[in-house]
């Protein structure tokens, strides 16, 4: 297993739900942490913590984060990409704003992080990217927009597995089902104690992280419920 040390992790979507559980984990292990967020008031920086905004939407605000990291740590070994959003949209459905805005966030501002992060990964020679990818990136429910996205962000995740193999960077995609944040406030399909909890997802990010170059792991699927083809 990889040594904490003095290890610098970027965090996106971190004032709330996973991506709050994954910041919260990771201090709590030693690591470095630059959360990445809309609204950076809503963490208090410490001597691990710092915040900077981010906005998935904004092609130039990975840039803008990348760089203050390094100013301030100089070097980034890792990314987590938690940010992400789910508005219904279904193949019936007329328009394609919400597709458009899910496409954004849920796939170009991953892929925006971690093109502005490739240098600073490959110095270290055992730079991480973790993504929060969804059951639905691997079969397809009721939301056919976002499971768009999330098979998007399982085929992201290969690319940069091969593409960045050599300098050894090494990428996971965690999928699971019903997490119990925000973003599963209105679903009933399943009570909210049955679903997966943020901080144990959390658990699972630190876990990737911690692994050697030799024993890396693709793809986690992470069930609260049976499925019977996963």
């Amino acid at each position: 297993m990889l040594e904490v040390g003095n290890r610098i992790v970027m965090v996106s979507g971190a004032s709330r739900g996973i991506g709050r559980a994954v910041v919260d984990r990771l201090l709590a292990s030693g690591f470095r942490v630059s959360a990445g967020l809309r609204d950076p008031s809503r963490l208090a920086e410490s001597e691990r913590l710092m915040t900077h905004r981010y906005d998935a939407e904004d092609a130039k605000s990975p840039i803008s984060w990348v760089n203050a990291t390094v100013a301030r740590w100089g070097g980034v070994d890792a990314i987590v990409n938690a940010a992400g959003i789910n508005p219904k949209v279904r193949v019936s459905d007329e328009g394609e704003n919400e597709l458009d805005e899910m496409w954004r966030v849920n796939v170009k501002g991953p892929l925006r992080l971690v093109r502005a992060s490739l240098p600073h990964l490959a110095v270290c020679g055992h730079g991480r990217v973790i993504n929060l990818g969804s059951l639905a990136g691997k079969r397809v429910g009721t939301n056919v927009g976002y499971a768009m996205t999330k098979f998007a962000v399982v085929a992201l995740t290969h690319g940069i597995r091969r593409e960045g193999r050599a300098a050894g960077i090494r990428a996971t995609v965690i999928c699971p089902g019903y997490v119990a944040t925000d973003m599963t406030l209105n679903d009933d399909e399943i009570p909210r104690h049955e679903m997966s909890q943020p901080g144990d997802i959390a658990r699972l990010v630190e876990t990737a992280l911690m692994l050697p170059n030799n024993a890396s792991v693709s793809e986690m699927l992470v069930h609260c419920q049976f499925e019977p083809m996963l």
